[in-house]
């Protein structure tokens, strides 16, 4: 399972990999690429998300992860996910195209950004040329997104697919969700993890600004049953504890 980070633990020797942690970093990474490449297609560019994502404090940006890791293996991972894909979801071409051209990541020279001389990342304006190519091809409408608008939705994407998460059982508590986060994700530990920061913004808060995106894909942003209870009630999802 490729992720941004390494398993790790802290000093203290807390776990490092959460129960079931494979099977949530699988959900958790699938959306997050999701709603990145929404963002990426819809108006933005792959370093403008990274940028977003990395000054909220995350360690790495979904772009420069992918580059790292390869983008032939995300590539794989997507089509496996294919098998259990609703057929009305959006299928986002740009991984498919840069397959094609052959720029998998660091190990090629250029995946998302260019990496001339195995040196630093470098943007790369073919890349963002071809989110204009396909946005054309699909008849849609960019948008100039801020980097607040970015990292909303990519941050709302997380809370709400962790959500379900606990909703399906897939993870058995808040908790888990958080470690896999903050290790495997390599969100900022600062922030006391996923679930805690979802109970900073408010179930209700979140709830209202997800409605405010079903418009724009029911399907990708149709809110879990578990934040809808959260929000009615008041409970705070980081204390779903496997018994709640």
């Amino acid at each position: 399972m490729a992720a941004l980070l390494p398993p790790t633990g802290p000093d203290d020797g807390e776990p490092a990999v959460a129960e079931g942690g494979d099977a949530i970093l699988d959900r958790l990474l699938a959306r997050y690429h999701e709603a990145a490449d929404t963002v990426f297609m819809d108006g933005s560019t792959p370093w403008e998300v990274d940028e977003a994502m990395v000054d909220f404090g995350f360690a790495l940006g979904p772009y420069e992860a992918q580059d790292l890791t390869g983008l032939d293996i995300e590539f794989v991972q997507r089509r496996r996910r294919d098998a259990n894909r609703a057929p009305n979801r959006r299928h986002i071409p740009i991984l498919d195209r840069m397959i094609e051209l052959g720029k998998l990541g660091r190990k090629t020279g250029a995946g998302w950004y260019r990496y001339p001389g195995g040196g630093g990342k470098v943007d790369d304006p073919i890349v963002a040329d071809l989110a204009l190519e396909e946005s054309h091809f699909e008849r849609r409408t960019r948008t100039d997104y801020s980097a607040d608008q970015i990292r909303d939705r990519l941050l709302l994407a997380l809370i709400n697919e962790a959500a379900d998460l606990l909703h399906d059982g897939t993870a058995a508590t808040a908790r888990d969700i958080d470690l896999v986060m903050i290790h495997r994700l390599g969100f900022p530990a600062s922030r006391g993890g996923l679930m805690r920061y979802a109970d900073s913004l408010g179930a209700a808060h979140i709830v209202e600004r997800l409605q405010a995106l079903i418009p724009e894909d029911p399907v990708a942003w149709a809110i879990s049953p578990r934040l809808l209870t959260a929000a009615k009630t008041g409970q705070k999802l980081a204390d779903h504890d496997g018994s709640t």
